[in-house]
């Protein structure tokens, strides 16, 4: 989705341009120390949207997944890029699967700002023979680039990234995955049953979707007041005390695991944590296989009208199934066009869950307090914005149904 911390961008540019950055110990990161006081008829600039990510060599291997990412201006020309600036961060996951097994496990890479170290070098993890190996990307700007990258990673058609979005092997993971499922390998758990007696949400459910799902990571940052990144565990945390801070990715992702499920009482698939060992963390490609198991019809996959699978502003069977290839959906046929079927179930599905949910989602904290006071107005607030980055008026005839105020 545009982030997912953001839930009504402006029309016409599906980007968010906040999110969730939690003290551990002091309220705010401070990015270039005292800063530069400016006239109040003179707001500070707008950072560059638009940044790149330098991939190390052999990423797919245990030395390239604690080899830190850099984080680049795309055009130098528009502004620097700065993985401390929540605007401008970009987030790496790593999901991790014995073929032989069938068991799995997630490491976070690292991100840094192009020629910094970090404040903690990350540990290299240990990976069975024969892994194979999917990492996924998230941003919190406008559009991320992959630099550097193999034939591996795909940042989306030629000429056209997704924006917030890409990965590196996924398709070969998720083959390896379903494979290891069906030889009884990888169990899948079993499907939940929330609080209000229906099926816990998944990312493919219409209840939670938006208007560019399964986008984003779970992946999260420590950050210093001078800029440097750490991994975010448990023993850099007492090593860095109040001096850190913790960045995160607004991800559809993350919406579903931290925040939907708990408040109707439903525990997302995990698995070991290689950066923080004894923590148990979901994934991407965690919840994606999860949803393939658990989504009862109609199931939400990416459509031909979100905003990242279209070329120019009009839909690509193309892109979309690149798109698709990434989050394990499967290919649509040329000449496909997904969008009204699509605006047809969010109207249809979306709201009476919400409203059947309403009490338990309004118990529940806001993913940004700034925009919603609780969970259910967010997502509320952020459905009435998917309907209209969608197109879904044109293609229903009908104006938006979803109230403005959802408190």
């Amino acid at each position: 989705m545009p982030r997912s911390h953001k839930p009504s961008p402006p029309i016409g540019r599906p980007r968010r341009t906040a999110l969730l950055v939690a003290a551990l110990a002091v309220p705010l990161v401070v990015v270039g120390g005292a800063g530069i006081v400016l006239a109040a008829s003179q707001p500070p600039a707008a950072p560059n949207p638009n940044c790149s990510l330098v991939v190390p060599a052999d990423p797919l291997s245990a030395k390239g997944l604690a080899t830190p990412y850099q984080l680049v201006a795309t055009d130098r020309a528009k502004g620097a890029c700065h993985e401390a600036n929540p605007d401008q961060a970009a987030f790496v996951e790593a999901t991790v699967l014995d073929p032989a097994t069938g068991a799995v496990s997630v490491y976070h890479p690292l991100v840094v700002d192009a020629g910094r170290r970090p404040a903690i070098t990350p540990t290299t993890p240990t990976l069975p023979a024969g892994a194979v190996v999917g990492i996924w990307f998230g941003y919190n700007g406008d559009t991320l680039t992959l630099r550097g990258a193999g034939r591996a990673c795909v940042n989306g058609a030629n000429g056209s990234p997704f924006g917030q979005f890409a990965y590196c092997n996924a398709a070969a993971f998720f083959q390896a995955a379903n494979a290891a499922i069906t030889a009884k390998k990888l169990t899948v758990p079993a499907a939940q049953t929330g609080r209000d007696g229906k099926p816990c949400p998944t990312v493919r459910d219409f209840a939670v979707v938006d208007q560019d799902q399964s986008d984003n990571v779970i992946s999260s940052y420590l950050v210093l007041p001078n800029g440097q990144t750490a991994p975010n565990t448990a023993d850099n945390r007492n090593r860095l005390g109040g001096r850190a801070t913790l960045l995160t990715n607004g991800s559809d992702n993350g919406l579903v695991d931290k925040f939907v499920a708990p408040a109707l009482g439903c525990t997302p698939w995990t698995a070991p944590d290689l950066t923080d060992p004894g923590t148990m963390v979901s994934s991407v490609a965690l919840n994606e296989l999860a949803a393939a198991a658990w989504t009862g019809q109609p199931v939400a996959l990416v459509p031909t009208n979100d905003p990242m699978t279209q070329v120019g502003g009009r839909t690509s069977v193309s892109k979309t199934n690149l798109y698709r290839a990434g989050v394990n959906q499967p290919a649509l046929a040329a000449g496909s066009d997904t969008g009204r079927a699509y605006c047809r179930n969010l109207v249809d599905i979306a709201p009476p869950r919400l409203l059947l949910d309403r009490q338990l989602l309004r118990a529940a904290p806001s993913p940004d307090p700034a925009a919603a006071p609780n969970l259910y107005a967010f997502l509320l607030q952020r459905l009435r914005s998917s309907f209209d980055l969608l197109g879904c008026a044109k293609l229903l005839h009908e104006r938006n149904p979803i109230p403005q105020v959802g408190a």
